[in-house]
């Protein structure tokens, strides 16, 4: 089991936060980090890329600037990644 280590400002911040996060059903939970994440990306904060997926990138660059006849838009993704796995938000 992963036990999640939290530095003690947030403990002292709200020591129940935590625990009544994790009480959520999953969807709420799942809801709620997705809110978190878009609050952290919406102040300016860009996670680093791991060499892995820097490298996958340069990859996929590489191949499209090769073949840019093969992208298809992201609309179109978009709604067969909707059709094939249901609607996203």
């Amino acid at each position: 089991m992963l036990t999640l280590r939290l530095p003690f400002r947030f403990i002292a911040m709200n020591a129940n936060l935590l625990e009544v996060a994790k009480a959520l059903p999953l969807a709420e939970r799942i809801d709620l980090a997705e809110a978190l994440w878009e609050s952290i990306t919406d102040e300016g904060h860009e996670p680093p890329l791991s060499p892995a997926q820097a490298e996958e990138l340069d990859r996929r660059l590489e191949e499209h600037q090769r073949n840019p006849q093969t992208g298809i838009p992201w609309e179109q993704l978009k709604a067969e990644l909707d059709q094939k796995y249901g609607s996203s938000k």
